[in-house]
C-alpha cells in the first residue's frame, strides 16, 4: 500500500523518540507499582507523552483525579490550537475525525503540515495512518518499558529523574530555538513565585493558570519578537 509506505517514511524519526520515550514512562510505572496493563492503558487512550510522565509521580503521591484532569488540560491546551487548523480536513475524513484528534500530537502535527503528498496518493488515508503509526510507536514502547520494568531485574533507582531530564531538554531547546525569552521568563517568575508561596505540593495548578493567562496577554510582543507579524 502506497499510502503505508508514505507514512512509515515520515515517522521513522518519530518511531525513535517515541520508543525511548515511552521506555522511560513505562519503566517509571513499573518502578512505582503499577502493571504492563495498566501502563499500556495509558499508552492507548491517554496518549500524551510529557503528561504521562508527570502523571506518574502525581499518582504515587495521591493527587485527585481532579488534580490530574486539570493538569492534563494545562498541559495540553497547545493542542487546541494545533486542531483549529485541522477542522475541515478532520471532518472531511469521516469515521477517521475523532481518532485524529486524539492522536494530534506535536510530532504527529509536524509531519502533517510538512508531509508532501505523491501524486496519486490518498491524503486522507495516508494522513490517517501517520497518526496511527506514531499512536502505535508509542504504546510500543510503553509496553517494552512496562515489560522490561516488570521483568528485568535491575537497579531502578534514579530511572524517575528521566521525566526531569526530558523537560530540561524541552527548555534548553525552546532557549535555542526562539528569539523571544518572555515565555521562559514567564514561566520561570511564575513557578518560582508560587513555590515560594504556596509549597511544592500547591504551587503546580497556579502557576499553569497564572502562566496560560500571561503569555496569553503577552501574544503580540512575542509574535513580534519571533518575526511572526510586523508592527
Amino acid at each position: 500500500m502506497r499510502e503505508l509506505r508514505f507514512a512509515a517514511k515520515n515517522t521513522i524519526p518519530i518511531f525513535f523518540t517515541y520508543l525511548f520515550i515511552g521506555i522511560a514512562f513505562g519503566i517509571l510505572m513499573s518502578d512505582a507499582g503499577y502493571g504492563v496493563l495498566l501502563s499500556t492503558a495509558s499508552g492507548l487512550f491517554i496518549f500524551a507523552g510529557s503528561m504521562q510522565l508527570v502523571m506518574v509521580p502525581m499518582l504515587t503521591s495521591g493527587a485527585s483525579l481532579y488534580s490530574l484532569a486539570l493538569m492534563a488540560f494545562f498541559i495540553n491546551a497547545r493542542h487546541i490550537f494545533y486542531g483549529i487548523g485541522f477542522i475541515e480536513k478532520f471532518r472531511a475524513m469521516g469515521w477517521r475525525c475523532p481518532y485524529m484528534i486524539l492522536t494530534l500530537t506535536d510530532e504527529t502535527y509536524s509531519v502533517l503540515c510538512s508531509a508532501q503528498y505523491e501524486p496519486g496518493l490518498d491524503e486522507n488515508r495516508a494522513a490517517f495512518l501517520i497518526a496511527l503509526l506514531d499512536h502505535l510507536y508509542w504504546v510500543f514502547g510503553c509496553f517494552i518499558g512496562a515489560c522490561a520494568g516488570q521483568f528485568l531485574q535491575f537497579d531502578m533507582r534514579g530511572i524517575e529523574f528521566s521525566a526531569t531530564a526530558f523537560f530540561l531538554v524541552v527548555v534548553v531547546n525552546q532557549w535555542r530555538q526562539y528569539r523571544s525569552r518572555l515565555p521562559f521568563l514567564t514561566a520561570a517568575v511564575c513557578a518560582l513565585g508560587f513555590y515560594l508561596l504556596l509549597g511544592k505540593e500547591y504551587f503546580l495548578i497556579p502557576t499553569l493558570i497564572t502562566c496560560l493567562v500571561a503569555l496569553f496577554l503577552l501574544r503580540k510582543p512575542i509574535e513580534t519578537k519571533e518575526g511572526i507579524r510586523d508592527e
